[in-house]
């Protein structure tokens, strides 16, 4: 192959489990064939953060970032998952394609991280083998978006149940499934109680057609499919 047509690419995996970096890397290194992969590796929030900074500094880019969602925070700089990881790399790297790895394969899950920052593929752990990679990394070096079959799954039920509401109505539920009250709710997500209990109530609306406790909408919730 013709030395000249070969690029070089940054690749950043995070993931908390070494294991699965060094799985991802590996198949990732198996289908390289027109570029020279450079691998950012971070097990962590705050690994994978200054790992950011440092590539910003040195004005080099970040080509494709493979990111889990359940990582361990980085509370200096409220970036407490995979997700916030996300935005940050938005932030820094317009340009990079953002494939999230997920455990969580649940339609409100899968809604809320996609709304987020709406990744250009998004795998759900349990669909990940040997045979995905290429398929996944070839899609999106393409240009197109990539969603494992359970991803996919996922959103057909927020599609199927007509369910409108943004990043922050799915937050809520979250939250209130936690056992956090309604009253504390605005630590956490960045609107007034008022909002948050208009927000609530329609969810109730959607979901249990009426003004029921928080115990029938998690079960309303649970039934669909959302958590």
């Amino acid at each position: 192959m013709d030395s000249a047509k070969i690029t070089n690419r940054n690749i950043l995996i995070v993931d908390d489990h070494p294991l699965n970096v060094d799985s991802y890397k590996s198949l990732l290194s198996g289908i390289e064939s027109n570029f020279n992969a450079n691998y950012l590796l971070a097990y962590d929030c705050e690994e994978a953060y200054k790992l950011l900074l440092k590539t910003n500094l040195n004005s080099e880019t970040i080509d494709f970032a493979f990111v889990d969602i359940s990582l361990p925070p980085f509370e200096e700089k409220n970036i407490l998952s995979g997700s916030d990881l996300g935005l940050e790399i938005r932030k820094l790297f317009p340009l990079c394609k953002i494939i999230i790895i997920s455990m969580h394969k649940e339609p409100l899950w899968v809604n809320q991280i996609y709304s987020s920052f709406q990744p250009e593929g998004f795998i759900a752990k349990s669909d990940v083998n040997y045979k995905l990679f290429p398929e996944v990394f070839q899609s999106i070096a393409n240009d197109e978006k990539y969603f494992s079959h359970s991803i996919k799954q996922a959103q057909k039920v927020i599609i199927q149940n007509n369910i409108n509401w943004d990043n922050h109505d799915s937050k809520i539920l979250q939250l209130i499934e936690k056992g956090i009250k309604t009253i504390n709710l605005p630590e956490f997500i960045p609107l007034s109680l008022s909002t948050i209990e208009k927000r609530k109530a329609n969810i109730k609306k959607q979901l249990i057609m009426d003004s029921g406790s928080d115990k029938e909408l998690l079960d309303a919730a649970r039934n669909l499919g959302f958590l």
